[in-house]
């Protein structure tokens, strides 16, 4: 994939661009089995590609420059913006909607914010499309001083920009390293963005986590639910579910699913997208705490962990369970092993690589674990 801002040295955050991009998913893919050598007979399917560029679903921007010329992008050494606004790796459609927004941020007279200085007002734009093209836009805001310009000037930002369905404020009136802050102000009725996904619709809100990769998260859901098909199990956890991807995916009659997420806000949007369903439930809550406190285990869990994995905890509870399988979708292989070596009964049969962010030393792998 060429990018002019890499080349430039203006943004070098796909350090794996210089290389094929068969190379670099072959080098995943022996990273992943080396550090899962130890499981004999695990069986490794076909890697799942992304397309090379127009991948990212989700742009969070930071906003510099000025009122009259304002950058989306990253800030330099100097805390000085860095314009991105033709990333190759972003959805054409984001792309398309980023002059339409610094038209708006001008006429709105949305300040950026001055990172050395301490001053302006417009910190990040957070931008996600959905599969349909529809979109989502969040400012990030210091403060609420600019509301009343943001409401007065929305309806021709929404003109200009028919594929906007959800706009809404966040708040971060501190001076520290995080994207967004708590308080979430809607701006538009809708309030949710619909993303549709291989026969599944779920419920996007704001300040819910969705997988970057649209066709690769397509593909992830198809393969842990041919999975736990297979399997047939009577009863379902979906631990660090989210918005209930994988939930709502291994749904099916008779089969009993539960749900559990820490975010509130991405509980709703489960709760949402799983109207009508009458054996499927979400709850808001520690996945490991509700593992250790439940009077009974279900027969298969799906585990979605952060970075950090799902930890001794969690692990050593599943181990000393009654639980038949597992499937676990990681995005850092390295605490993978470390959580699959802590649960010595159940044995990896299966797995998967699925290159969710290609140009990056970052990978999803997906493995089914069945108790010996």
């Amino acid at each position: 994939m060429q990018c002019d801002y890499y080349d430039a040295r203006a943004c070098r955050s796909c350090t794996l661009i210089e290389l094929p991009y068969p190379r670099q998913v072959r080098d995943k893919e022996e990273r992943c089995r080396e550090l899962l050598a130890a499981h004999e007979g695990l069986r490794w399917l076909p890697s799942v590609r992304s397309p090379e560029a127009g991948y990212r679903n989700k742009a969070k921007m930071v906003v510099g420059g000025t009122v009259e010329r304002p950058t989306f992008g990253i800030l330099d050494a100097a805390g000085r913006g860095v314009d991105l606004s033709e990333c190759p790796v972003c959805a054409p459609g984001i792309l398309d909607l980023l002059p339409v927004l610094a038209r708006f941020t001008t006429r709105a007279g949305l300040v950026p914010y001055d990172v050395p200085r301490r001053r302006g007002e417009l910190k990040n734009v957070l931008i996600t499309e959905s599969p349909s093209g529809e979109l989502m836009v969040r400012f990030v805001l210091r403060s609420q001083d600019r509301l009343p310009a943001l409401r007065r000037h929305l309806p021709q930002l929404l003109r200009e920009a028919p594929r906007l369905a959800v706009v809404s404020v966040n708040l971060l009136p501190e001076h520290k390293a995080v994207v967004e802050g708590d308080v979430e102000i809607a701006l538009t009725e809708r309030t949710t963005l619909r993303m549709p996904m291989g026969g599944v619709d779920l419920d996007l809100r704001p300040q819910s986590f969705f997988q970057t990769n649209t066709v690769v998260a397509r593909e992830l859901y198809a393969q842990v639910a041919r999975w736990v098909d297979e399997v047939a199990p009577a009863s379902l956890w979906d631990l660090y579910c989210g918005v209930g991807g994988f939930a709502l995916h291994c749904a099916a009659p008779g089969r009993r699913v539960t749900g559990i997420e820490v975010s509130a806000e991405a509980v709703e949007s489960a709760r949402a997208a799983a109207a009508g369903l009458p054996d499927v439930e979400f709850a808001a809550g520690d996945a490991t705490r509700f593992a250790l406190e439940a009077p009974e285990a279900p027969e298969l869990v799906v585990v979605n962990p952060p970075r950090r994995g799902i930890g001794p905890e969690l692990s050593g509870w599943l181990e000393r369970s009654d639980v038949a399988h597992v499937v676990y979708s990681s995005c850092n292989p390295v605490t993978l092993a470390k959580d699959l070596a802590a649960m010595p009964s159940l044995r990896p049969v299966r797995a998967r690589v699925l290159d969710m962010f290609p140009h990056t030393q970052h990978v999803e792998v997906a493995v089914l674990l069945s108790r010996t």
